[in-house]
C-alpha cells in the first residue's frame, strides 16, 4: 500500500482529529469545587482576613492558611478512605477517584501578633508569610509559621475535656426501728462563720456516727470525657535571627531541621534548638552598593537531606551540597534560563525597604 494512501494522512482523517482535539479542549471546563469564606455581593473584605500562605499537607489530606492578621486556620478532608477496612473492602474501593476531594474546617489559632523593634524603630506586622507541615507524630500535627522576622513551630492536638461527674449521695438512711430517716441541717442557732459550732459537745451525735456497713448511696466522684477540642500549642519560637524580612522556610527530609531565607541569608536551625541558628547561605557584600542580586526563595530537596536550591532575583537557580562545606558560598550546580535585566537601584531599594 501507498503510504500516500494511508487513513492517517488523508485530509479528512486529519481534519476530524483536530475537531475531535477542539471539541474536546472546548469541553474542558473549570469550576470551583469547594469555596471557604466566600463574601457576599458588595460585602467589604477586611484587610487582617486576606489569605497570604497556603500550603497542603504530605499525604493532602490536610490544608493550612495563614492570613494578614496572622491567624493560621486548618482544614482536614472528609472523603479519605477507612483504614480499619479490611482488605477485601478496599480493593473492590481500588478504583480512579471520579470526584473531587472535599474538606472541612478543623480549627484556627492566632500564630503572630504585631510587634515593634525598639532598637531599629521597625514596626512588625503579623502577616504570615510561610506555612510549612512537619512530620506527624502520635496523632499530632505539626507545622512551621514565620512572619517578617519570628519561625513558630506548633503542634495541634486533639485534647479530650474531662469533667468531674456529680457525686449521687443518699442522705436518707434506716434507723433500728425501721423507718427512714433524713438528717437535718436546720437548727434554732444562728451560723457562725467558717462552719462552726455555738455549742460544743462532748460526745458525737448518734446521726452522725458512721455505720459500720458504711453508706451504699456514697459514690466516689469519677472523671469522664465529655468532648474533644483541638488545642494549639506553640513548641518553639526561632526569634532574632534575620535582619531582613524572612521570605521563605522548608523543613527537611530528616525530621529535624529547617532551614529559614531572608534577602541576604539562609540559616539551619534543629527543630528541638531555638536558641541558635547556623549561617550556610551569606550573599551580602562587603559594601552593600556592589549589591546585584537577593535571594528570593530556598528550598529543602523532598528526599535528599543534604541538598537544597535557593533561588535569586537574577531568574537563576543554586543548587548545594551540605557535605561539601559549613558555609556554602560555592554552589555545586547553577541553572540559569537568561538573565533577567532589572534596574540598578532595584536591589538597594529593596533593602532599604526591608529596614524601614
Amino acid at each position: 500500500m501507498n503510504p500516500r494512501d494511508s487513513d492517517d494522512d488523508r485530509p479528512g482523517a486529519a481534519a476530524g482529529s483536530s475537531s475531535a482535539a477542539t471539541e474536546q479542549q472546548q469541553s474542558l471546563e473549570w469550576r470551583f469545587a469547594q469555596v471557604f469564606g466566600e463574601r457576599a455581593a458588595g460585602e467589604d473584605v477586611q484587610e487582617v482576613d486576606i489569605i497570604s500562605a497556603i500550603e497542603f499537607d504530605k499525604s493532602g489530606d490536610h490544608l493550612a492558611t495563614g492570613d494578614r492578621g496572622g491567624r493560621v486556620v486548618l482544614f482536614e478532608r472528609t472523603d479519605v478512605r477507612d483504614e480499619h477496612a479490611n482488605r477485601r473492602e478496599l480493593e473492590r474501593q481500588d478504583v480512579p477517584i471520579t470526584r473531587h476531594p472535599e474538606f472541612r474546617y478543623k480549627t484556627e489559632f492566632q500564630s503572630h501578633e504585631p510587634e515593634f523593634d525598639y532598637l531599629k524603630s521597625l514596626e512588625i506586622e503579623e502577616k504570615i508569610n510561610k506555612i510549612k507541615w512537619c512530620q506527624t507524630a502520635n496523632n499530632a500535627l505539626f507545622l512551621l509559621s514565620t512572619n517578617d522576622k519570628t519561625i513558630k513551630y506548633w503542634k495541634v492536638q486533639e485534647k479530650k475535656v474531662k469533667q468531674v461527674s456529680v457525686m449521687a449521695l443518699d442522705t436518707s438512711r434506716t434507723v433500728g426501728d425501721g423507718t427512714t430517716s433524713r438528717a437535718s441541717t436546720s437548727t434554732s442557732e444562728p451560723p457562725l462563720p467558717n462552719g462552726g459550732c455555738s455549742k460544743k459537745s462532748d460526745s458525737l451525735n448518734s446521726d452522725l456516727l458512721f455505720p459500720p456497713g458504711g453508706y451504699p448511696s456514697l459514690r466516689l466522684p469519677v472523671v469522664t470525657s465529655q468532648d474533644v477540642n483541638l488545642v494549639a500549642r506553640c513548641r518553639r519560637v526561632y526569634a532574632h535571627a534575620h535582619d531582613y524580612h524572612i521570605n521563605s522556610i522548608s523543613n527537611n527530609s530528616d525530621g529535624e531541621t529547617f532551614i529559614s531565607a531572608d534577602d541576604l541569608r539562609i540559616n539551619l536551625w534543629n527543630l528541638e534548638i531555638n536558641s541558635q541558628s547556623f549561617n550556610i547561605v551569606d550573599v551580602k557584600p562587603t559594601n552593600m552598593e556592589d549589591l546585584t542580586e537577593v535571594i528570593t526563595c530556598a528550598e529543602f530537596h523532598p528526599t535528599h537531606c543534604n541538598t537544597l536550591a535557593y533561588s535569586s532575583s537574577k531568574g537563576s537557580i543554586r543548587l548545594i551540597d551540605l557535605r561539601q562545606s559549613a558555609l556554602c558560598d560555592n554552589h555545586s550546580k547553577m541553572l540559569v534560563i537568561s538573565p533577567i535585566p532589572f534596574p540598578a537601584t532595584f536591589c538597594p531599594s529593596l533593602l532599604d525597604k526591608n529596614q524601614t
